[in-house]
Parts: structure tokens; C-alpha cells; sequence
């Protein structure tokens, strides 16, 4: 497997996790029963750290890759 090839999957999950957590928010909010419990509202919270997360890396991972013709034992 490419390097980073387990971010860009968990990436992408947890961008869907976190867009139906947000809507779920909106919608729990918008029903006009008062304030809606913490878990709804901090449910958004985790899906975001990951995604900061493996965001991170993917992004750094981009700029930690050798140019092509600098792999080791290569000749000159």
C-alpha cells in the first residue's frame, strides 16, 4: 500500500461522519424544543480532530517525498 494510503480513506469517512453530525445539529436545533443536549452538540467535534489530523499528514506527506531521481542507490 502507497504511504498514506489508510489517511485518504479515513479522511474521507470522517468528512461524511462529520457533515451528518453538523446536519443532525442543525436539524436538532432548528425543531424550536429549547437548547439540544451536549452530545448533539459537540457530536461534530471528534469526526473534526480526526480529519485535522489526517489532514495534517496527508499535507505533510506531499512535501516528505523524495524527488524522483534522489531515491537511495540510485546512480548518478
Amino acid at each position: 500500500m502507497r504511504a498514506g494510503g489508510w489517511a485518504r480513506p479515513v479522511h474521507r469517512w470522517t468528512s461524511i461522519v462529520f457533515t451528518l453530525a453538523v446536519i443532525a445539529n442543525f436539524v436538532a436545533r432548528g425543531m424550536g424544543q429549547g437548547e439540544p443536549p451536549a452530545w448533539i452538540t459537540y457530536s461534530p467535534l471528534p469526526p473534526l480532530f480526526l480529519q485535522l489530523f489526517t489532514g495534517l499528514y496527508l499535507f505533510a506527506l506531499h512535501y516528505r517525498r523524495a524527488a524522483p531521481g534522489a531515491r537511495a542507490g540510485a546512480g548518478p
